[in-house]
């Protein structure tokens, strides 16, 4: 069946439809549910019963593209910063070194298992080098996989920031692959450009998108998602226009912007929560869609042995050399290598050979797909297992909610206060978003000339308004007080 305009709605709505239904009831069987999605598209697509045509490279990376940059944002609001900046270095190291050690040695082995030249293996071993940020949130937060010390924000930082390094490796490789004549040396000048002007580029846009949120005045509360959409598409366009890398900047615009007092906040995480999962299931089948099963089979063999050298072998290598400086416990480092998780972005970096047009293209393509569904449903499975193997999980009585459910939840307000703000006041003439209140206190109601207001974060403070303010804790009432700076009276 060909794909058209008047049909692609409707098997596109019950491909997804299918999906979600699939995917709540996969857990009871051990399945993860990104397994599911792929193996709905590869039953959708010509080889499979759907009988449904769909080769096209060009579309796959754009849907790819557009969904990682959902996906990675998404992972960047819900990134704790107090929890990642005492992990910030080993994060770091596992998403520069640790990539470039993993590919390096995997494009080694397949050098000498397989007739691909050094550029080509290389460059199979950049488009799998790195941890898949869509497989480890899904899979870590389906789980509800609670886990000891710094562990889980180590884990979900290196695999939100390490996918800008396997796609310059890509890039560089592919490069080289294209044209034998240039050195390795050349990849130096492209790694630097790529990742400090998209550093850069990231944290710039992040306070720029701040400032906007919070300044414009729109009339729809349902707009700010919208807006926000827009400027992390701008983000990610205008970065790698300049030349630098996308996916980081979008990375650590939405770290910064997670961490920061925003206008309809809450809204805006409900949304995005929602639409990583939907950009998940969609990249998922498309990549089912493109994938031909009878073209996967001749490829079982070396894909097999090429993806446990991966798990066992180079995995472990790049996370134990690129930890060396740091104290950790030895389980803790072999839990971070058994977590390398491939998912969509392999496949989707494996597009860009197809669209090159270089020889061992498909070959290269069925072979890290065979690797992403070995990684997930080997991995994927386990990861439960393991950390009770190696004591770094937690018990279902201590398991913390994630930044996101931390905010998203309604605790009861068991505090409350009048607070009446007297002339001269700092908060007069401020937007409440800019208050920086405490996270468990909240502004019920404000009254304001013998009338009572329902605020946002938009609400401007004025002289004599009087602040009806709520609070789990007495503690969290003193930090209020504390932060409009009034002497809290004794009561």
């Amino acid at each position: 069946m060909n794909l058209t305009i008047e049909n692609i709605l409707l098997v596109g709505s019950l491909l997804l439809f299918i999906s979600i239904i699939a995917g709540k009831t996969s857990y009871k069987f051990g399945v993860p549910t990104l397994v599911l999605f792929l193996g709905i598209g590869m039953l959708a697509g010509e080889d499979g019963i759907g009988g449904i045509t769909f080769n096209d490279p060009h579309i796959t990376q754009l849907i790819g593209v557009i969904s990682l940059n959902f996906i990675l944002f998404s992972g960047g609001l819900d990134t704790n910063w107090k929890a990642v900046k005492p992990i910030m270095k080993e994060g770091i190291a596992l998403s520069t070194l640790g990539v470039l050690l993993t590919a390096v040695s995997l494009g080694t082995f397949v050098y000498y298992v397989t007739d691909f030249t050094i550029y080509e293996s290389l460059l199979l071993g950049s488009i799998v080098s790195s941890t898949d940020a869509a497989a480890v949130f899904s899979i870590l937060r389906s789980k509800n996989l609670a886990l000891k010390t710094n562990l889980r924000p180590t884990l979900e930082m290196e695999s939100g920031s390490n996918d800008p390094m396997a796609y310059v490796l890509t890039i560089a490789f592919l490069g080289l692959v294209v044209n034998e004549d240039q050195g390795v040396a050349s990849m130096i000048p492209l790694f630097l450009q790529q990742m400090i002007i998209g550093g850069i580029a990231g944290f710039a846009f992040g306070k720029l998108s701040k400032i906007v949120i919070n300044r414009i005045q729109l009339d729809f509360e349902g707009l700010y998602p919208v807006l926000v959409i827009a400027l992390m598409f701008i983000t990610f366009s205008a970065t790698d226009f300049v030349g630098g890398n996308g996916f980081l900047a979008i990375y650590i615009c939405a770290v910064y912007l997670g961490n920061q007092y925003l206008i309809h906040k809450k809204t805006i995480l409900k949304m995005y929560d929602g639409l990583a999962w939907l950009m998940q299931i969609v990249l998922f089948l498309t990549l089912g869609l493109l994938v031909f099963p009878t073209q996967i089979i001749p490829v079982i063999g070396i894909g097999l042995v090429i993806s446990l050298f991966l798990m066992f072998v180079a995995r472990p290598l790049g996370v134990f050399i690129s930890l060396i400086p740091f104290k950790m416990k030895l389980r803790r480092r072999f839990y971070i290598s058994w977590v390398g998780l491939r998912g969509a972005v392999p496949i989707v970096f494996a597009t860009y050979p197809l669209l090159a047009g270089i020889d061992k293209a498909n070959m290269i393509f069925n072979i890290v797909f065979f690797i992403s569904l070995t990684s997930i449903l080997i991995q994927g499975t386990t990861l439960s297992i393991v950390a009770k193997w190696l004591n770094v999980g937690l018990p279902d009585t201590v398991k913390p909610q994630s930044p996101t459910d931390a905010f998203l939840s309604e605790h009861p307000k068991t505090e409350m206060r009048e607070i009446g703000i007297s002339n001269g006041n700092f908060a007069v003439g401020k937007k409440i978003v800019d208050l920086e209140f405490p996270k468990t206190a909240i502004i019920a109601m404000i009254k304001r000339d013998d009338k009572y207001l329902t605020p946002n974060g938009a609400t401007v403070i004025n002289e004599d308004d009087v602040l009806i303010v709520l609070s789990d804790t007495k503690k969290g009432i003193q930090k209020v007080y504390k932060s409009l700076n009034i002497i809290q009276p004794i009561v």
